[in-house]
């Protein structure tokens, strides 16, 4: 098991770090471990690892990183547009794609450019950042869990809060940890499943830091062997889809636990064949299907989840 932790970047480029540059750096760093943005074939083959857990900066943070190959390849668009309408984009054109294959480099990638036409770099690039958005969204590669005192009304608001944020940055949560003692596993299990149904949920013990802690109890209680079957949980029994389309209906449901319908703002692109969801700090293009293409006619929210008709 690997943990990844620290500014590793500021030793190894002698730099320091501006605003917004940790998320970037993290993901590549994870890139370099588990290869999600390039082909095998395209640099160093990488280690193989049984799990690798990501500790954080925050859960902010861990979000934005989350987020960082989608919004980068919406940036991508926009710096293709530029590029290859606009006499300026045409001239700076090759000095932004060098500075993207150079930092690209940092992950001990080979280069994207080697004498290939600006229009297939820019495809490479853009389905480099589209292997990573969906290595982020696939359980199989990627899971995220939450963290909650089922007793705290503040702290499961918080949870339901990170489970739609982390949706909306392009990840599905696995599932949820409750912290209890002994004896209040009864009440709270029920709580706990209630809250977070229909996601897989569990307890855990509840750590004193007055002492130091006994690990062969905690490892060897009941609650402890239930955390372990959810961390092992196959791919296919906690896949929910945070998007279901109804054609039937003309409809889109969107998965959004935590938000309220004042918080959600939607706008259309290309004809009606992408809808830009903003809820939160995060933001996220869903590409609708032809026949729900449409403009949006009315959204509700029926079960955490915001349902738009389309017309």
């Amino acid at each position: 098991m690997e943990f990844l932790k620290g500014r590793w970047w500021e030793k190894s480029l002698g730099l320091g770090v501006l605003p917004g540059m940790d998320s970037i750096f993290s993901a590549l760093e994870l890139e370099r471990y588990v290869r999600f943005l390039w082909n095998e074939s395209q640099g160093k083959p990488r280690e193989t690892f049984d799990m690798i857990v990501y500790d954080g900066i925050s859960t902010e943070e861990t979000l934005r990183m989350i987020g960082t190959p989608s919004k980068a390849r919406l940036y991508l668009k926009y710096l293709r547009s530029i590029a290859e309408k606009t006499d300026l984009g045409r001239l700076a054109g090759p000095s932004v794609l060098s500075l993207i294959d150079e930092a690209m480099s940092l992950t001990g990638s080979k280069s994207t450019l080697n004498g290939n036409t600006s229009a297939r770099i820019w495809d490479a690039l853009d389905k480099m950042l589209e292997r990573g958005t969906s290595a982020f969204s696939d359980p199989h590669k990627f899971r995220c869990f939450l963290v909650v005192d089922p007793q705290n009304p503040a702290s499961v608001d918080s949870a339901l809060r990170y489970w739609g944020s982390t949706i909306q940055a392009g990840a599905l949560i696995s599932g949820a940890f409750g912290i209890a003692s002994p004896n209040e596993a009864g009440e709270l299990t029920e709580r706990l499943k209630e809250t977070f149904a229909p996601m897989p949920s569990t307890l855990i013990p509840r750590l004193s830091f007055a002492s130091p802690a006994d690990w062969d109890a905690i490892m060897s209680d009941s609650s402890s062997n239930k955390a372990r079957e959810l961390l092992s949980l196959p791919a296919s029994s906690i896949s929910m889809p945070s998007v279901k389309f109804d054609p039937a209906k003309k409809s889109v449901t969107l998965l959004l636990p935590g938000f309220h319908k004042s918080e959600i703002k939607l706008y259309q692109y290309r004809g009606g064949s992408e809808l830009l969801v903003e809820a939160g700090d995060q933001r996220r293009v869903i590409r609708l299907p032809p026949n729900i293409q449409g403009k949006v006619g009315g959204a509700k929210f029926v079960d955490r989840s915001l349902v738009i008709t389309m017309r």
